[in-house]
């Protein structure tokens, strides 16, 4: 179903559901609940999930296995993650949402959950993140342009910078961009193909600079890019919005 939604054909999910009445002795309740726990599994790794089924961590061991054995034997990790990153110009205005809550109490780790995470996290990581990263700059530059056009503010639009592109990374942020009255927005963009919920990654000079310019810097949040790119920002300090977890360490002699 998921490869269905990814490549735009259409399916019945009543259909599929009964098609496994018939395979394994399951009511379909308790089908629809199987997949909103594949739904919770695909998002923890940064992946679409299918539409309709929201997330229901209740995890069990065979699910882990069978999700494992089912990106091992296919290639629909890589499909999922490159499926239509290099994307068309963006619409006139691209729409902003709220940013999902803070759940009240910390992420329980799962120690099946986390070893997955570890083994296909690396993917995301290398040149298709990259080009995905890139992909979602390029339509949030052309949209905050698109954005200021349509305010009037042609001579804001002219002065919409992409800065990661232009003078590296090591601004700590993407996009210069402006309010409707001429203020500076710092634009740090973080795109997936998963939901709003997806985990993604923060540097720690990113983390600096909302910190140092919490009045300037916003961090904008692109979610389910290869389907509907819908987006929200987040406004220092960040750890009112989101839980930062320490992954990596700098080793030092």
């Amino acid at each position: 179903m998921l490869e269905c939604e990814l490549a735009g054909r259409a399916y019945v999910k009543a259909e599929h559901n009964r098609a496994l009445q018939n395979v394994i002795d399951r009511s379909r309740g308790a089908i629809e609940r199987k997949h909103q726990n594949i739904s919770a599994v695909l998002v923890a790794l940064g992946l679409p999930r299918i539409k309709g089924y929201i997330p229901l961590a209740n995890y069990q061991k065979a699910l882990f296995d069978a999700i494992e054995a089912r990106i091992d034997q296919t290639d629909i990790q890589d499909r999922m993650a490159d499926v239509n990153v290099v994307r068309d110009a963006p619409p006139q205005m691209l729409v902003y949402t709220p940013p999902p809550p803070m759940s009240a109490r910390p992420y329980a780790a799962n120690p099946q959950l986390n070893r997955l995470v570890r083994k296909f996290a690396p993917a995301w990581r290398d040149a298709r993140a990259r080009a995905l990263g890139e992909a979602g700059e390029a339509f949030l530059y052309q949209a905050e342009q698109d954005r200021l056009s349509d305010l009037g503010r042609d001579d804001l639009a002219g002065k919409v910078r992409w800065v990661a592109k232009e003078d590296g990374d090591g601004a700590g942020y993407d996009i210069l961009s402006f309010s409707r009255r001429g203020e500076e927005r710092w634009l740090e963009v973080k795109t997936t193909n998963g939901p709003a919920t997806t985990p993604f990654w923060i540097t720690a000079n990113e983390r600096r600079v909302s910190e140092q310019r919490p009045d300037v810097f916003r961090l904008a949040r692109l979610y389910d890019f290869s389907r509907t790119p819908t987006a929200f920002r987040l406004k220092p300090p960040l750890t009112d919005h989101v839980r930062l977890a320490a992954s990596q360490y700098r080793a030092t002699f």
